[in-house]
């Protein structure tokens, strides 16, 4: 049991250098450029713009119990900080390869800096979406408290990842590729810009069990339930358990395989 828990007091214990070199990592990644960190918000909001002009303008789709946007942004968020949370935490031992090489450096803690660099816009887009949802009228409630709980979620569903995948990486770095390819398809088998009733599949049909195996349709429909539905999280205690059941096996495999790769790191990078 403590070989587990090693892994969860490291990073408690180096939570300040954690949240420096994430502050760090993400005031230097636009480091040179004009607009600086502003960057970090243009693209995500130019995609829902982009979506929300095909999926709710050039295509009236059914209609939905609020304005299309609320609805797709609710949606996209959490996407967002998971497709760029696991991205960059993929790339954390490449990117600090000078750290690795150092004997005396807890390199457990690269994935979660990264982690916590792409937390910093996710909040705002947190923000920005209670906003939206304010202009038009549907404002924050007990329920909107959940959103918490929720980007918690998905930054331990990260986490949990990225203590495999970066140390894959390592040593196949056709994986980075790979990821991105399974993000591409990924941002298409979870409900976010559809749903079941728009595509005219069953909710407790097969197919649409299979995709709900994908835990970020847990995260996706979690938003929307805060937002829309105005639905707890203790509602669904099947899709809860099982959310929780895979991350923390993700987390004790990830972890594991971490912890038997590292001693070959330096070797490699």
């Amino acid at each position: 049991m403590e070989k587990k828990m090693s892994l969860p007091k490291e990073l408690y214990q180096n939570r300040k250098l954690i949240w420096s070199l994430a502050k760090n990592d993400f005031k230097t990644k636009y480091a040179g450029s004009y607009l600086g960190i502003v960057w970090a918000f243009i693209q995500p909001v130019v995609t829902v713009l982009v979506y929300w002009f095909v999926f709710g303008v050039v295509r009236q789709g059914s209609p939905k119990a609020v304005p299309f946007v609320l609805w797709l942004i609710a949606g996209l968020v959490p996407w967002f900080f998971f497709q760029e949370a696991l991205t960059q935490s993929t790339n954390a031992l490449i990117e600090y390869s000078y750290l690795v090489k150092k004997v005396v450096f807890k390199i457990d803690i690269l994935p979660m800096v990264k982690i916590i660099a792409s937390l910093f816009v996710h909040l705002f887009f947190v923000a920005f979406t209670v906003f939206l949802f304010c202009c038009y009228g549907y404002f924050p409630d007990l329920y909107d408290l959940q959103l918490v709980y929720y980007s918690f979620c998905v930054f331990m569903l990260v986490l949990a990842m990225s203590y495999t995948t970066c140390a894959v990486t390592v040593f196949f770095r056709d994986l980075k590729q790979i990821i991105s390819i399974g993000l591409q398809i990924g941002v298409w088998m979870t409900p976010i810009m559809w749903d079941f009733v728009d595509m005219n599949i069953n909710p407790y049909s097969k197919l649409a069990r299979l995709l709900k195996v994908n835990p970020l349709y847990y995260i996706v429909a979690g938003y929307r339930n805060a937002l829309i539905d105005k639905q707890w999280f203790w509602e669904h205690p099947w899709q809860t358990a099982y959310f929780w059941v895979v991350t923390i096996g993700l987390f004790l495999f990830g972890t594991r395989l971490f912890k038997k790769l590292k001693v070959h790191f330096a070797d490699v990078l």
